[in-house]
């Protein structure tokens, strides 16, 4: 009888224990048999934080994924063929004298120095490198450079003149003689003599005289062959200048050779005559004409025409192209510097173009495609954030876990150095150290690893803070005690036991800083001290359109990089907050 009550007794328990089981909610039963899924749920019913944790999930979508499946090249410039404008010869008004040296002869810049001393003092003679150059004025602003060879002493006292060879079997008729009396009347340095130029130069009371060889000519002038390449050398220049400077010879012979001037405007042009007529052989005029470009070869044609141009004042010119086409160039003069521009088939960039199908948010000032850019650098952007936090929580566990272990002076020494680096103005020091890494010329690459280790570093006391402080709380309590008797090792006390019940902490800081570290770094690339290009990070990509004209006109390129640093930060915070709520022990259920 009493075994029967017991079985029934035994049977309703159980029946009411599972009408109790069975009357338990869904969220009740959560509560009972898991913590963790508790914090799930409570974080899942934040509407803000499911909202943070989809943007935060687009955009590593948008910026990994995104960098995969886009046809473009993080710095992929795009350009296209089109007309511009550009310089193609300058022309410059010489105001210097220029030399030609003759063959064989040694003649440079130090001795053209020396000339132009001696020349401005008035003085026929001068020396360089132990040699005696005796300078002959051919005409105005025309000189010749020659060697002397002494020949004979002459000595001349009130118009009786004595004559003595400085060489064996030298004589001098009267009729040299007379040139010679005339030339020191006359007070010439120089004079010729049947085919012969002959130097005067007085030594004491006495002359020497003495034959000559031609060293240099200097001109203001320039002689220009049919192209920018010939050069004529020094004796047709030479034969060309004299026949032009000489009032009643409009041709000249040289080499077997005859060749005619025509004078228009300051601008010679010299023909050889052939058998069939003439041929445009040379141009002499005061302006020295060169290409942009060594690939081009300028006529002697063009040449022409451009200086004819140029001594009329006109302000453009036409010449037709080797196709035969007229090209219409521009000229423009800056001091004593024309520029010639004509319209050019080139490749240009594709700067700042409007968002098209091609280019779904346009290009920049490099001609890279925006989205693209925005993709990579969404990469850097949110690398450096995770990596940085990552350093710092570290960072901080470590130190603020031996503060709060070991208490006593190894709590005061780091606690003190925690002060110190929050008394270091952070902004300012990232803004000097970012100006000493563009003074030594660091690597891109390499920039943006210094960029998260000093991030990481000036970081860190924040956590460690709050490490410490948890750590103080929970080191006194019963299961802490129990480790120590059970003798387990400090740093397993510190790790194992004491560390992960900080851990809800460090989640909702770490995720909170992740939005601050991601804006520190975009102010930096804005202000050009963080990551650099080629390289994209959001920051740099708004730092591309500094002027209000350039934020005006082409806002397809900022707004797109401010609105995700904006919607990445925001996310980052609601889910933050999210976490913070979830972990919170003193929510409501």
């Amino acid at each position: 009888m009493d075994k029967d009550k017991m079985d029934k007794d035994r049977e309703n328990r159980i029946t009411e224990y599972t009408d109790i089981d069975n009357g338990l909610s869904d969220v009740q039963r959560v509560k009972v048999l898991s913590p963790g899924m508790l914090v799930v749920r409570r974080f899942l019913r934040n509407r803000l934080a499911i909202i943070g944790f989809i943007i935060i999930l687009f955009m590593f979508l948008f910026s990994f994924i995104g960098g995969l499946i886009t046809p473009y090249d993080e710095t992929e410039v795009f350009r296209y063929i089109g007309s511009m404008s550009k310089e193609y010869v300058s022309v410059t008004i010489n105001e210097e004298f220029r030399f030609t040296v003759a063959e064989g002869m040694a003649y440079d810049n130090a001795t053209h120095a020396r000339f132009i001393l001696a020349k401005n003092q008035g003085e026929s003679v001068f020396t360089h490198g132990g040699e005696a150059f005796h300078i002959i004025q051919e005409a105005e602003d025309f000189f010749r450079v020659v060697l002397s060879y002494p020949k004979a002493r002459i000595t001349y006292i009130r118009g009786i003149m004595g004559v003595t060879p400085l060489e064996d079997g030298l004589s001098y008729d009267e009729e040299f003689q007379n040139a010679i009396r005339q030339a020191i009347d006359g007070g010439q340095t120089s004079f010729i003599f049947g085919d012969e130029q002959y130097t005067l130069s007085r030594d004491g009371r006495d002359y020497v005289l003495g034959t000559t060889q031609d060293v240099a000519i200097e001109s203001l002038l320039i002689t220009d062959g049919v192209s920018s390449n010939k050069d004529l050398g020094f004796g047709f220049k030479l034969e060309s200048e004299k026949a032009l400077r000489a009032d009643d010879s409009t041709s000249f012979v040289f080499e077997g050779n005859t060749y005619q001037i025509e004078e228009e405007e300051n601008v010679a042009s010299v023909y050889r005559l052939t058998g069939s007529g003439r041929e445009q052989f040379a141009l002499i005029s005061p302006m020295a004409v060169q290409a942009v470009s060594r690939d081009v070869v300028l006529t002697i044609e063009f040449k022409t025409a451009l200086e004819k141009a140029i001594a009329d004042g006109e302000t453009k010119f036409t010449y037709p192209d080797d196709a035969g086409n007229e090209i219409v160039y521009d000229i423009n003069r800056i001091n004593n510097v024309y520029t010639v521009k004509t319209e050019t088939n080139t490749h240009l960039i594709s700067m700042h173009e409007q968002p098209s199908s091609q280019h779904w948010l346009g290009t920049d000032k490099h001609g890279m495609d925006v989205l693209t850019r925005l993709m990579y650098g969404g990469r850097i952007s949110l690398m450096i954030g995770f990596i940085v936090v990552l350093l710092e929580t570290a960072l901080g566990i470590i130190m603020g876990g031996l503060a709060g272990y070991f208490g006593k002076w190894v709590d005061m020494l780091i606690m003190r150095i925690v002060d110190v680096f929050f008394c270091i103005p952070f902004l300012p020091i990232l803004i000097i150290l970012g100006s000493v890494m563009d003074k030594l010329d660091v690597d891109p690459q390499l920039r943006i690893y210094y960029l998260m280790l000093i991030l990481g570093i000036m970081s860190w006391p924040g956590i460690a803070r709050m490490v410490r402080g948890q750590i103080l709380s929970l080191r006194e309590q019963e299961f802490m005690l129990a480790a120590e008797a059970t003798g387990l090792s400090i740093s397993r006390r510190i790790f194992k036991h004491l560390i992960p019940n900080v851990i809800p902490q460090l989640i909702v800081l770490a995720t909170l800083g992740l939005g601050g570290v991601i804006l520190y770094e975009s102010t930096l690339s804005f202000l050009g001290l963080g990551v650099k290009f080629p390289f994209a990070s959001w920051g740099n990509i708004i730092s591309g359109v500094s002027t209000a004209y350039e934020m005006t006109n082409f806002w397809f390129v900022w707004i797109p990089a401010g609105l995700l640093i904006l919607l990445t930060v925001l996310g980052f915070n609601f889910v933050g907050d999210g976490l913070r709520d979830a972990f919170d022990p003193k929510m409501k259920r």
